[in-house]
């Protein structure tokens, strides 16, 4: 994909939001934006890396590993999320494994073509990380309720399944 292409699959994402046309032709410019091939792993969980990943299209499903060599499926990704961010942010090992379901386009960013940035944008640096803040804060929220939804479920039915 050229940056063109980049540029509009940025465009759209919750990364870019508040961030002018200009600013993400800078992102754009150092992102890779790829078709993942069905079932392809974006990464695998206990890797580490500093990689930014924006769903820009398409589905991921968030897996970890069980016993026996299988997998289960704890979460599915939409176009618009982000994968990655601790890794990017703090160096942290992946929680889980992302792989493709169907088609899906990311775009990636490495921590330091990011950071390269900060000296001749750092109102761009500033926007892109607070919105990662703002995803994460989100994702916390909403399983937040998910667990306030089980935990419900559970006590209504006294701990039968």
């Amino acid at each position: 994909m050229g940056d063109t292409d980049n540029f509009t699959s940025l465009r759209s994402s919750r990364l870019t939001a508040g961030l002018t046309d200009e600013q993400v032709e800078r992102l754009a410019g150092i992102s890779l934006c790829r078709r993942l091939e069905d079932n392809e792993k974006l990464f695998q969980e206990g890797e580490t890396d500093d990689t930014l990943c924006v769903i820009t299209s398409g589905r991921l499903a968030v897996t970890r590993n069980v016993g026996g060599g299988g997998e289960v499926t704890l979460h599915v990704m939409q176009a618009g999320d982000l994968a990655g961010e601790m890794g990017f942010v703090g160096g942290r090992p992946h929680s889980a494994s992302l792989r493709a379901m169907g088609r899906p386009t990311v775009c990636t960013f490495t921590r330091a073509d990011f950071e390269a940035l900060v000296d001749s944008d750092p109102w761009l640096v500033y926007r892109v990380m607070k919105n990662i803040v703002q995803v994460g804060h989100d994702i916390l929220h909403r399983m937040n309720a998910q667990f306030v939804e089980m935990s419900n479920y559970i006590t209504h039915q006294h701990g039968r399944y």
